[in-house]
């Protein structure tokens, strides 16, 4: 695993459901692509939202052209798109490049206060 962004860690077909579905706390995947303009906008949001939620919520990236398994298997269409799971279950997903303070009200339902 590696990571383009600090606190986020790159993830692959082959262990996604180790690091997403078996993890503790909710985790938030980008489905993104290396040619995306607007995931290239996101890199710093969810960099500072990493760092601010570390504890609380666990961020994850996996590119869906190297990773076409997983990005068919929930769907994914379009990027970036922002999935959360919680105890290995998709609960939200949203699609779009947004600043840190919208995503943040966004993801107030999954987080809570």
């Amino acid at each position: 695993m590696t990571t383009n962004t600090p606190g986020v860690t790159e993830v692959t077909d082959a262990d996604f459901a180790t690091e997403v579905l078996g993890s503790g706390p909710p985790v938030l995947v980008k489905f993104t692509a290396e040619w995306c303009g607007p995931c290239r906008q996101l890199k710093p949001v969810l960099g500072a939202l990493a760092e601010e939620e570390a504890g609380r919520l666990r961020i994850v990236e996996i590119d869906v052209d190297r990773n076409p398994g997983t990005t068919v298997r929930y769907g994914v269409l379009a990027t970036p798109t922002l999935m959360v799971f919680r105890d290995g279950e998709p609960v939200k997903s949203l699609v779009g490049a947004r600043p840190k303070r919208r995503l943040r009200e966004e993801l107030e339902d999954v987080l809570g206060p």
